[in-house]
């Protein structure tokens, strides 16, 4: 297996010390004291090797928490601390990130905000108090590179609900939905969709950045940038067809908690005949919720809609693009007393707008400072890989110097300009954003941890400086953030 430089620089350390170190290795609470390492935890993971049976002849090895996929659904009471213990049986010394929450560093489960690594054979008890409320997720946080065998490639993603005290939205039940491909393989160029975002304004500027550095690499006859792509496809481990259908009761309202699992993909998904009421995003209760035909979904992102069941029937839920649904990306939808084939309709096209889920008329707040940020691409310049910047600095995993320097307590705009035609779904790490401007138009209340920006197109979110300690930003594309498009801010 091949691991990448900063990995075994890390970890050579641990190799070479392995005699002298405890395989037990303790964490601080969020509370800054010692972990006891007496008592039972209130969840254990395990991170191994295991099966998933997608289907009857299509059963892959991968690694797993609690040797299933996805990992086990882990229920939180915000404020209420949790003990937790990862046990690492596998050769490689590891990573846990609980997305989305606002934790300290030592438990984020980031090597490059300082997490300690789980070590190969050993284990990790940690202790958090949960937060923010509502759906998060769990997965490794490892740097694979070219190994399309390790990070998030694999298996390793679980979901997390943190219990709010008032849920958002009317409904009768919840049902989680992991969308997750298997059987990455590398190509030269992808066919992606790119035009589901609005609205779709680009600037000019931009495209002046990007489009001639495009031109000139064609000139050269240089090669498209690696790019990866799956032979499977699956929700909640099954693919289409596979698996129990989801069972429901016509005028009952099902609320759908969906993370898109995946390393690189952008997920849609719609269910024929039924609209999509959406409630949170990212977890987080929108404003405005707001009925859709269908969803789009960034790596990492999450969304909580309602789906009223008013038409009785058996049908398909499943990506809107037909090799990806005929691959396995779907599940069956199936009414009470009624059989037969399941059904799937092909929607009309539908857009994907942030800022119909805001405040109609958004509240003016002044940033103590605002950082630009400029995404471009050197395509194919890091042996075949795409090479990504920010402000012209490709991430050092030897380095790993701070870019960004905050004060605490402050509020901070982030201007993200995307130089590039790619789709880039960006994160920071222990903290909340709220989005500000969506390429060109302006809105208020969302609250996110990852948004899409879409290519030649600008982004505008704001942070409280609330959670001090090395905090990283990064693209959630796999290749995208392994081949240099990641910072890290630091606390003043």
């Amino acid at each position: 297996m091949t691991i990448d430089r900063r990995l075994l620089l890390q970890t050579g350390a641990l190799t070479a010390l392995s005699a002298a170190l405890p395989k037990r290795v303790e964490a601080q609470s969020s509370g800054g004291t010692p972990v006891s390492p007496q008592g039972a935890a209130d969840h254990t993971i395990r991170i191994g090797n295991g099966l998933v049976e997608l289907a009857p002849d299509r059963i892959i090895s991968t690694t797993t928490y609690n040797g299933q996929f996805p990992g086990p659904l882990l229920r939180f009471k915000e404020g209420q601390q949790v003990v937790v213990d990862i046990h690492n049986d596998t050769d490689t010394p590891e990573q846990l990130h609980w997305h989305g929450q606002n934790l300290p560093v030592d438990v984020d489960g980031a090597s490059e905000e300082g997490t300690p690594f789980i070590p190969a054979h050993g284990m990790r008890r940690i202790a958090f108090t949960p937060g923010p409320a509502g759906l998060r997720f769990y997965h490794t946080h490892l740097t694979p590179g070219a190994d399309l065998s390790s990070g998030q490639y694999g298996g390793q993603v679980g979901a997390v609900y943190i219990e709010p005290k008032h849920e958002p939205g009317r409904y009768d039940r919840e049902v989680f939905l992991m969308l997750k491909e298997f059987q990455p393989a590398f190509s030269r160029g992808g066919d992606m969709a790119m035009d589901f975002l609005a609205p779709a304004t680009r600037v000019k500027a931009l495209e002046e950045i990007g489009e001639p550095a495009t031109r000139a690499s064609l000139a050269k006859a240089t090669p498209p940038g690696f790019e990866v792509g799956y032979s499977l496809f699956s929700i909640n481990g099954h693919m289409l067809g596979h698996g129990d259908p989801i069972r429901v009761n016509a005028g009952e309202r099902v609320l759908f908690h969906i993370v898109n699992g995946s390393a690189t993909e952008i997920r849609s998904l719609a269910l024929p005949k039924h609209n999509f009421e959406v409630v949170a995003l990212d977890g987080n209760p929108v404003p405005t919720p707001t009925q859709v035909s269908g969803l789009w979904l960034g790596p990492a992102e999450r969304i909580s809609a309602v789906v009223e069941m008013n038409h009785p029937g058996v049908w398909v839920m499943a990506d809107v693009a037909d090799d990806d649904r005929i691959r396995g990306m779907g599940i069956v939808i199936e009414y009470a007393g009624k059989t037969g084939k399941p059904k799937w309709i092909k929607p009309a096209p539908f857009k994907w707008d942030y800022t119909r889920f805001g405040r109609s008329s958004p509240i003016k707040q002044t940033p103590d400072e605002t950082i630009e940020m400029t995404f471009t691409e050197n395509r194919a310049a890091n042996r075949g890989f795409n090479e990504w910047r920010i402000n012209d600095v490709a991430f050092s995993m030897e380095k790993m110097e701070p870019m960004f320097h905050l004060r605490q307590g402050k509020r901070y705009r982030l201007r993200m300009r995307n130089a590039s035609d790619d789709i880039h779904p960006v994160h920071l790490h222990r903290h909340s954003f709220e989005l500000i401007r969506i390429a060109g138009k302006s809105t208020a209340g969302i609250l996110k941890d990852v948004v899409m920006l879409g290519g030649y197109q600008e982004v505008e979110v704001d942070f409280m400086a609330d959670n001090p300690g090395l905090t990283l930003f990064h693209c959630h594309q796999q290749l995208h953030m392994d081949f240099g498009f990641m910072a890290l801010f630091d606390y003043a």
